[in-house]
């Protein structure tokens, strides 16, 4: 489930719509990219400050819910109900809720929005990770978080599979973009940085923002295989080796692969500078379903961008598939 990537994410633009109460600490972090902290014995006016969303205790009837507009619409595989450093106030049950609405929708539009309950009422553990599957293959572009009766959750993560909405997305873009649903499915090494991080939105904060292996102490090469949001001709790559100085790889190539299983070859061996985003024009070439970098020997990359034209039918096929009949 945690190799899927997490649709509600701030990363790909995911926020919190609407809260019925954040008395204790805000809905927002919620969907904050990175795990919750937490500092002891630190105190606002409120009390004890915790990286999460806490609601009051409650002295009526009823239950406390959040509001998340998916920064990546798609179909959704599992979620985590994180109470990471929630102890003694943590909510005992908590379901999820999801729907599809087009557009821009506000928090009067999703009160009156059909509302379809994709996780039971299940109980949490405190102060830790709480996964959970999540079964069907409808598209989702909101969720709501209920939780029995009152507390708080640090973080919510809904890992799935992105389906971007082919109506939205220009005739050129990223292919390999994680916010179109691009994603690695092999690579040789990640022992310092998972390759998936190549493929998120935006620059690379830090030399733990991207993918890094180890030390190659042999003749051969680490490499990564991506697949492509969509079956596309390649025209435009970016080999971003930005903050990776004295661990920036000294070559790359680029091979396409297509849906027969034929490879072909998009940039030959091509020398790569430290600390620096290199943009290469690509061979032009078949379709492809795939590409693989290859660095030489090892080292850091941290973004990578292949720009290309997708198959549109392609997209709308996917699209069907997870519309609800």
């Amino acid at each position: 489930m945690k190799d899927l990537p997490d649709l509600a994410s701030r990363a790909f633009g995911g926020g919190v719509v609407y809260a019925n109460d954040e008395f204790f600490a805000a809905a927002d972090h919620l969907v904050l990219p990175a795990p919750a902290g937490h500092a002891p014995k630190t105190f606002d006016h409120k009390g004890q400050v915790y990286d999460g969303w806490e609601t009051r205790r409650r002295r009526v009837a009823g239950h406390d819910f959040a509001v998340i507009r998916l920064g990546a619409p798609g179909v959704i595989r599992g979620v985590d109900v994180d109470t990471s450093f929630f102890t003694g106030n943590y909510p005992p049950f908590a379901s999820l809720d999801a729907t599809a609405l087009p557009g821009y929708p506000g928090p009067a539009e999703l009160a009156e929005a059909e509302w379809t309950e994709i996780l039971p009422r299940a109980e949490l553990k405190g102060n830790g990770s709480n996964e959970f599957p999540v079964s069907g293959e409808r598209r989702w572009t909101h969720v709501r978080l209920n939780i029995f009766p009152d507390g708080g959750v640090a973080r919510l993560r809904v890992h799935g599979e992105v389906v971007p909405d082919p109506d939205l997305l220009p005739k050129v873009f990223d292919v390999a973009a994680a916010e179109y649903g691009g994603r690695v499915v092999d690579c040789s090494n990640m022992f310092y940085g998972n390759p998936q991080r190549m493929l998120m939105p935006g620059l690379a904060l830090n030399m733990g923002d991207g993918w890094e292996t180890s030390r190659r102490r042999d003749d051969a090469n680490d490499w990564v295989l991506v697949q492509l949001a969509a079956p596309a001709r390649l025209r435009f790559a970016d080999l971003d080796t930005s903050h990776f100085k004295g661990n920036a790889p000294g070559w790359a190539t680029l091979t396409g692969i297509t849906a027969d299983g034929d490879q072909v070859e998009l940039l030959p061996r091509t020398a790569l500078r430290p600390d620096t985003p290199h943009r290469f024009p690509l061979r032009k070439g078949p379709e492809v379903t795939h590409a693989r970098l290859d660095i030489f020997p090892d080292g850091g990359m941290a973004r990578l961008r292949l720009l290309g034209r997708a198959d549109r039918d392609h997209l709308w096929a996917r699209m069907r598939q997870c519309l609800e009949p």
